[in-house]
């Protein structure tokens, strides 16, 4: 199976989800169980591993980790959108 990255990245949302979830003043444990009620099975390790960018996120995950945090899909992605304008 080919390994998906993007440059050196498993995904592009790494450091907002973290940033995010700090603001929320949620655990990666609390964010975990929110994460659960969107039948979306992910556990405090796998929260750790997205943020520390060592594992994909799907596009399902994402809109879920969006009403976790209560944010719109471009904040999360903002960071993203930074790097490429600076790439441009």
């Amino acid at each position: 199976m080919k390994k998906i990255i993007f440059g050196e990245n498993k995904n592009i949302i790494s450091e907002s989800l973290k940033s995010i979830r700090q603001d929320r003043h949620l655990t990666q444990g609390e964010l975990a169980a929110k994460m659960q009620t969107y039948n979306i099975n992910l556990d405090q390790q796998m929260i750790s591993k997205i943020e520390n960018n060592n594992r994909i996120v799907t596009d399902y995950e994402l809109v879920c980790f969006c009403r976790a945090l209560n944010v719109e899909i471009n904040d999360i992605l903002k960071n993203f959108y930074d790097q490429l304008k600076v790439n441009e």
